[in-house]
């Protein structure tokens, strides 16, 4: 074993000895830090509210509230936060109450989207959920690296699909035939 990759292991058999996923992999990160949240109780959610930002919780907040915010927190700093035009909407949007003939018009969706590595897709399909995972050069499913979402949707349901509809990145439902989507 080499000197430059003995701290690299070391340090991932040491999150591997404490539960912890590969820190490689922000999604998987999230996802167990996220669930270590849902363990804690109101006075646990409460500390961590304070370390994370930098304030006491709101004493009227419930602990399923708290811990909504916390893991909505926490998954943005680790796989990013909404684009700048959301931010600037939303505020519009609640001050309308969402409803009536002022509502504000709903931002337009940009016509090039482009999907970040480490982004997880996630499709129901026949009782099965689905989780496809961006990386560099394609979208990992299974044991296999596809090059366009389209092959996985085919790799899923054995027919020909749009794969970016089949996943809901595209205007328009998403249906199957027969009713098994």
């Amino acid at each position: 074993m080499s000197r430059a990759t003995a701290p690299a292991r070391a340090e991932s058999h040491r999150a591997a000895a404490n539960g912890l996923p590969d820190a490689t992999c922000p999604a998987e990160l999230a996802e167990v830090q996220v669930a270590a949240l849902a363990s804690l109780d109101l006075h646990e959610l409460r500390v961590r509210w304070r370390k994370m930002f930098r304030s006491t919780a709101p004493e009227h907040l419930p602990r399923y509230l708290l811990l909504r915010i916390l893991a909505y927190r926490l998954q943005a700093k680790l796989l990013g936060d909404l684009d700048p035009e959301t931010l600037r909407f939303l505020p519009a949007l609640s001050k309308r109450g969402g409803r009536g003939k002022g509502r504000p018009a709903v931002p337009p969706v940009p016509e090039v989207r482009s999907l970040k590595s480490g982004t997880v897709l996630v499709r129901e399909h026949r009782g099965t959920l689905h989780r496809v995972t961006v990386v560099e050069g394609g979208f990992h499913w299974r044991e296999g690296t596809y090059a366009s979402l389209s092959e996985v949707a085919r790799a899923i349901t054995g027919t020909r699909w749009n794969g970016p509809r089949f996943f809901g990145l595209r205007s328009g439902p998403v249906r199957s035939m027969g009713g098994q989507g």
